[in-house]
């Protein structure tokens, strides 16, 4: 299994990092993408990637974060995307959902961060909240990328928008909370060659495991709601996600 997304770098794993991969592993996580939040988080992240063979990252400025985004981030971010283990730039995008920074800092940032991965020719990894028409109109308007949207948070309907645009879909553990039926039938709507899983670790566990802190070792529940929805073992989407991530970071992963 891969996690296509993670926060490894959070404080919630200073204390036990080392367990949380080896747990991983022994669950059957080949690879985990750990991403930046920020320029200090992504910086961790690049070590991270640097020094664990499971373990790759992206590195970016969350929309959170955006306030204040410079040309010495550009910079910055710039440089860390040439070393080994980084594969892409993440964690980025728009959110409207009123706990971000202003929406112009968001933009520019975002704007910012297109350019440069398209720039160094890897994939962008999205975040969208109560902002994909926006962040769509973002992405259409700069250069050509391409990239998954984590977390997917739309319904059915918005899949194909993602979907025609190049972009794989990303769905976390709150695909298998009980009343996620609109992200579930998401799921089922989104190409098979274009699918990724995630845990968003530290946050969102899967059903079996809600309101702990969650680590990448429990993707496996996730992975079985999802094979359920798409009428496959888990083993075999299992080996289907991984193609994914494998055609979408290319050489890097």
């Amino acid at each position: 299994m891969i996690d296509a997304h993670a926060h490894l770098t959070d404080a919630r794993f200073a204390d036990d990092l080392d367990d949380v991969l080896e747990r991983a592993a022994a669950a059957g996580v080949a690879r985990v993408l750990t991403c930046g939040e920020d320029l200090a988080s992504s910086e961790r992240a690049a070590d991270l990637a640097a020094s664990s063979s499971l373990v790759r990252a992206a590195v970016g400025v969350h929309p959170h974060r955006a306030q204040g985004f410079d040309d010495r981030a550009v910079a910055r971010l710039r440089e860390l995307l040439r070393r080994r283990g980084v594969v892409g730039v993440g964690e980025i995008g728009m959110d409207l959902s009123g706990r971000s920074a202003p929406r112009e800092a968001q933009e520019r940032a975002f704007r910012e961060q297109l350019r440069l991965a398209a720039d160094a020719g890897v994939p962008v990894t999205v975040h969208v909240r109560d902002a994909g028409a926006v962040a769509r109109e973002i992405i259409d308007l700069g250069p050509p990328v391409r990239g998954h949207v984590h977390c997917y948070s739309e319904g059915p309907m918005e899949v194909d928008a993602w979907v025609s645009r190049g972009f794989h879909v990303s769905f976390s553990g709150t695909v298998t909370f009980p009343r996620s039926d609109a992200l579930r039938a998401a799921a089922r709507r989104v190409p098979l060659d274009r699918l990724l899983v995630e845990t968003d670790a530290p946050y969102l566990a899967p059903q079996p495991m809600r309101g702990r802190r969650n680590e990448p070792a429990f993707i496996a529940a996730t992975y079985a709601v999802l094979a359920g929805e798409r009428g496959l073992e888990p083993a075999a989407l299992a080996a289907q996600v991984e193609r994914n991530a494998r055609e979408l970071f290319g050489s890097r992963w």
